[in-house]
C-alpha cells in the first residue's frame, strides 16, 4: 500500500522527489503517513479535499482485500 500511495503522489505533484510516505504498523491498523513539499499540498488535497477523499477511498479498497485496515494521513 506504501508504494500505491508514493505512486499516486508523485504522479499528483510538481516535486515528486519531496514525496514521502512511512507506514506505521499498530495492532490492527496501519497508517501511511504522507508527506509532500509545501506548495504541493494542495494538489493532493484537491479542491474541498476530493483528491484525498478518491485515494482514502483506494487505501481503504486495497486494505480490505488484504483483511487489514488503513489510514492515510497527510502531513506538513
Amino acid at each position: 500500500m506504501k508504494e500505491l500511495v508514493e505512486m499516486i503522489a508523485k504522479a499528483l505533484v510538481d516535486n515528486p522527489e519531496q514525496v514521502t510516505v512511512t507506514e506505521v504498523e499498530g495492532e490492527q491498523t496501519t497508517v501511511l503517513e504522507l508527506r509532500v513539499a509545501p506548495s504541493d499540498l494542495g494538489k493532493v488535497i484537491g479542491r474541498k479535499g476530493q483528491t484525498a477523499k478518491a485515494i482514502r477511498t483506494l487505501i481503504a479498497a486495497v486494505s480490505a482485500k488484504k483483511g487489514k485496515r488503513a489510514l492515510l494521513e497527510i502531513l506538513e
